[in-house]
């Protein structure tokens, strides 16, 4: 292998050990698999760029833009010419999910899921580190200052993790590093001639120069010198990294589902920890209030509202803040005529709760709180500023009861133009499934009250959807189409497309978030838990504003203006969930679907309910998936063994027994020697050509340090070997494969932990399948080389590229 092939793959080693770093830090380790395949098509084509030869500047552009290719074709497809080509669309693409990967990252706690924006971020990040790396080490010939990037990627991690950075990722980077110093190195001497103090370039080659046969050179020295060095700076910036709060650049602030504090909803974009709360063990009381609202199941407590949807996720527009008004003013879009009614509601915050938004009842019309807290007018919420959140806290809100009726709802005017344009909006990569399935569940309504309610009825009952809180938690437009197509999954997935369907049909939409009612208890207050988390979807109608529906089947209640007939006490409490069911989401439809358990068996609830409508086309893990994580785990697994497996082989090809016939002999003789040979060579001992049988057989016997046995076997083999080599009628000796055996225990027991080690796992004649190669890549050329017009093609080729020094 020629110096600069063990260059390039020494960086793309190191690249990604240090990568790995990345790994705590987001759900998940499919997008290493990623980052690797494009690391390796990165590095294959700054291989043929340099072989052809191309410039180096020059190789650097052709790896860019090979890099931008791959990242649109991963990315942003559907956005490029051809699929692959990257236009204006592609990236603009690019650059819409590099800015909602931005937000991301100061949204989410550690881990993070692993959205699109993120995905990008990280996975580009890699690469573009990789392509760093492979300019300075290899294109370049400088590998020590190519772990500055390869530092700057481990600190990144390591800070971001807020010193959860394992020991183990350290040492993986760290190895990297001084695998590429050694490479190169090596590189270096090898233009020199053979390694002072070793064996040659066909004794002791590669593996001689790893080991530092000999004592190792200045150049080695100063390489592990700046090694160390630059692994010193990689323990100690991490330290000298700030701090932040929360979300994914801190870890320990509000949002982190699982940690001691405050395992709730996270205060900027609260998805990534909703699920969590879903699944906790215990419902964990997070808040207590008590109101005199009629009917406490219909009082949700809202934290923000998300109505900004850029294909990735939804997300809260910034917005601007105000101070908090002693009278809130009246709600957007809410007429004179609309039935209202203002209760009073006090509520209470445990301390494990710390949220920067006060979950409030919609639409608060005053907020008695203490401590600093800001107003946002647009989602009438209030945020806590310069720190303060929600822990500890009481606090007394009126809020209005708005009670439209159907009538009311169905002759709304046309909405604000200003308010449609922006609350309508849909990315370009919506699928196209999803608008025509909001007209077909719609169609026949006369209205857009109409078609709320029959998206509503559709996802809560009619079209067969089941409620599963284990379903991944996908948040873009791929998300909702999946949903779509399984029909599985919770609050998030119902809400979301509910609102995006909306959208496409001219509905003003976004997404709530907050808390169901909660639990009543004995003292009358009312409890709120972690299993309480919910999200909905709120439509505007002209002359009542902001109103909420509830897809979601088994969570919450139904409004009382989505229900067709006039509602009565009994009816309420058929469409409101017990207080169990509160607590405890199940994993599928409860009691409380109208159609009673023996039918829904026998198949009478309809249409929907018949066997094998709710399942999901595709159930299982993409094929592909599966073999890129099975391919992955075998080189995890087998790449590092590979040198004891080729060892092991040849030792017991060499060892075995072959034919009687006096060439049979002869050839097992040569082989126990080769064998014996390659031992001492795993053992530090390097083969000296030059030397005769004998004189070898005496040099190993000084510095492997045989006993008795073990000399009496090499100097028995080293006897035969001259046999067959010189003798006119060779007499091999008996048990040539029992003197290599014993030689080998001897070897072994003259050696340290550390040598027997290192000559299992990292054989140094293991180097020998590396010449085979080599050779046989030789040989290739040559027949190359000697085929009709090959000249003519390579003059060609060269004649289209510069050369360089």
């Amino acid at each position: 292998m020629s110096g600069r092939a063990r260059l390039a793959l020494s960086a793309y080693a190191a690249t990604l050990l240090a990568a790995g770093a990345l790994i705590p830090l987001v759900d998940g380790v499919g997008w290493l698999v990623q980052a690797a395949v494009l690391l390796a098509v990165q590095s294959g084509v700054g291989a043929l760029a340099r072989r052809v030869p191309l410039a180096r500047t020059l190789t650097i552009g052709v790896q860019t833009l090979v890099t931008l290719l791959l990242l649109t074709l991963v990315f942003a497809r559907d956005h490029a010419l051809f699929g692959v080509l990257p236009g204006p669309e592609a990236l603009m693409r690019l650059g819409e999910l590099l800015v909602a990967g931005g937000e991301d990252v100061g949204t989410y706690a550690i881990p993070a899921p692993m959205t699109d924006g993120i995905k990008l971020m990280v996975v580009g990040g890699v690469v573009l580190i990789g392509l760093a790396v492979d300019a300075l080490a290899v294109t370049f010939r400088s590998a020590a200052p190519a772990g500055l990037p390869l530092l700057a990627l481990y600190s990144v991690a390591a800070g971001l993790s807020d010193g959860g950075a394992s020991w183990l990722w350290f040492l993986l980077a760290a190895s990297g590093y001084l695998l590429l110093l050694l490479a190169e190195g090596r590189d270096r001497l090898s233009q020199w001639g053979r390694v002072f103090g070793g064996a040659a370039r066909n004794s002791g080659g590669l593996a001689d120069g790893l080991a530092g046969v000999g004592g190792g050179s200045s150049p080695v020295r100063t390489g592990r010198r700046i090694g160390v060095l630059a692994l010193g700076i990689a323990l100690v910036a991490p330290l000298a990294l700030p701090a932040l709060d929360s979300g994914l650049l801190g870890g320990k602030g509000p949002g982190n589902g699982r940690g001691s504090g405050g395992g709730t909803i996270s205060a900027v974009n609260p998805l990534v920890s909703l699920q969590n709360n879903l699944n906790q063990p215990d419902n964990r009381e997070v808040m207590t209030y008590r109101s005199n609202i009629e009917n406490p199941q219909s009082l949700y407590l809202r934290i923000l509202a998300l109505d900004e949807f850029n294909g990735s996720e939804w997300r809260s527009s910034t917005r601007r803040l105000t101070d908090v008004p002693d009278r809130l003013p009246q709600p957007t879009g809410l007429g004179r005529d609309v039935s209202v009614t203002e209760v009073r509601t006090n509520i209470s915050a445990s301390r494990s709760y710390q949220q920067t938004y006060l979950p409030l009842p919609y639409p608060a019309s005053e907020v008695r709180v203490g401590g600093r807290w800001r107003y946002e007018p647009e989602g009438r919420t209030l945020v806590g500023d310069d720190g303060q959140t929600t822990r500890g806290a009481s606090y007394e809100v009126g809020s209005l009861v708005v009670e439209p009726t159907a009538a009311q709802l169905a002759a709304a005017g046309p909405p604000p133009e200003e308010l449609v344009r922006e609350y309508t909006q849909v990315p370009g990569s919506l699928p196209g499934v999803v608008a025509e399935t909001a007209e077909q569940v719609t169609e026949g309504a006369s209205n857009a009250y109409e078609q709320a309610v029959k998206l509503q009825d559709w996802f809560a009952s009619d079209g067969g959807f089941t409620y599963d809180t284990t379903v991944t938690s996908g948040t873009g437009s791929s998300a909702i189409a999946r949903f779509l197509r399984d029909r599985e999954g919770f609050c998030i997935h119902f809400s979301f497309s509910m609102a995006a369907m909306a959208r496409t049909l001219g509905i003003p939409a976004r997404v709530a978030v907050g808390f169901t009612p909660g639990t009543m208890k004995a003292d009358g207050a009312i409890s709120v838990g972690l299993r309480d988390a919910h999200a909905w979807p709120e439509l505007y109608f002209e002359g009542v504003g902001w109103t909420r529906f509830e897809p979601t089947p088994s969570r919450g209640s139904t409004p009382s203006w989505t229900r067709p007939e006039v509602p009565t006490d009994s009816a309420s409490d058929v469409a409101q969930p017990s207080a169990d069911t509160s607590a405890e989401p199940s994993a599928a439809p409860s009691a409380e679907d109208s159609c009673p358990p023996q039918l829904r068996q026998e198949g009478g609830c309809g249409p929907s309910q018949e066997p094998g409508a709710a399942l999901p086309t595709d159930r299982g893990t993409p094929a592909g998936t599966v073999l890129l994580v099975v391919l992955a785990a075998v080189l995890v697994l087998v790449l590092p063994l590979s040198p004891l497996l080729w060892r092991t082989r040849a030792r017991n090809r060499r060892l075995g027994s072959g034919g009687r016939t006096p060439a049979d002999a002869a050839a097992r003789t040569l082989a126990a020697w080769r064998e014996i040979s390659d031992e001492a060579w795993d053992h530090g001992i390097a083969p000296d050509e030059s030397l005769t049988p004998r004189k070898a057989a005496a040099r190993i016997v000084r510095l492997g340090r045989l006993d008795s046995t073990a000399a009496e076997a090499v100097h028995r083999i080293a006897g035969s070997v001259e046999q067959v080599l010189y003798a006119p009628e060779p007499r091999p000796a008996a048990g040539p494969a029992e003197d290599a055996l014993a030689v080998r225990a001897g070897l072994r027991a003259s050696a340290g932990r550390g040598a027997r080690l290192r000559a299992t796992l990292l054989p140094r004649s293991s180097v020998r399948v590396v010449w085979a190669v080599a050779e046989r890549r030789t040989a290739l050329a040559e027949r190359w080389a000697g085929r009709p017009g090959a000249g003519r093609w390579t003059a060609r080729l060269r004649r289209l590229t510069r050369q360089h020094g």
